[in-house]
């Protein structure tokens, strides 16, 4: 299933602060991990879809790589993020 519009809005508004905040990590790191939880389930339905399983890969890096840096920059943050998401660390 992919992203609605209003969910990524909520997505969004809840890590963001507002609408226009898409730029902060902590949304980037929510969207990715709503993603990576959608295709998460579409591989469990097709375990033969190599495509889908080489850009779920690619989103889990991106989101590790957000992580690392807010992990480096800014700890509490970081942490707040991780417990949001029940992220496991």
């Amino acid at each position: 299933m992919s992203l609605t519009k209003e969910k990524k809005a909520e997505i969004i508004n809840t890590f963001g602060g507002s609408d226009k905040n898409t730029g902060k990590t902590e949304v980037q790191i929510a969207l990715y991990s709503r993603r990576i939880s959608d295709l998460t389930g579409h591989l469990k339905e097709h375990p033969k879809d190599k495509h889908s399983r080489h850009g779920l890969l690619k989103l889990v890096g991106k989101r590790k790589s957000l992580l690392a840096y807010l992990k480096n920059t800014e700890i509490e943050r970081y942490r707040q993020v991780l417990a949001d998401l029940d992220l496991r660390k």
